[in-house]
């Protein structure tokens, strides 16, 4: 696993802005009948290591299915380009949109594909 280091991201129009420190080894797509419809490539980081820069009142948040996952996204542009829930092992994490990441290339990274789907 690689080191983590300091990111920093957010939205299409800037409303929503985040650091975040994680280490990005791989990107994960998953077909269920959220992340399919979004394309998000996401990678995963203790909720700790997550900061928002900017005030909770730019985003909305939407859940669904068990309702683990808190979806926040953009209230002015409709980005999601974070979420954050609790792991099966009652972690809390945040879920990291990496094509919101600043100066990212997401095509960098190894692809692994979940079948939320089937779950």
């Amino acid at each position: 696993m690689s080191d983590p280091q300091t990111y920093t991201g957010g939205c299409q129009c800037g409303a929503v802005r985040y650091e975040v420190d994680i280490a990005i080894d791989k990107v994960n797509a998953c077909n269920c009948s959220r992340c399919g419809k979004l394309g998000s490539l996401l990678a995963f980081t203790p909720a700790e290591n997550f900061r928002l820069k900017t005030d909770k009142a730019a985003l909305t948040e939407y859940q669904f299915n068990t309702h683990a996952i808190h979806h926040l996204f953009c209230s002015t542009c409709g980005i999601q380009s974070f979420a954050l829930g609790t792991a099966p092992n009652g972690m809390e994490m945040a879920a990291i949109n990496v094509r919101c990441l600043d100066g990212v290339d997401p095509a960098a990274f190894p692809v692994n594909y979940v079948d939320g789907a089937s779950r």
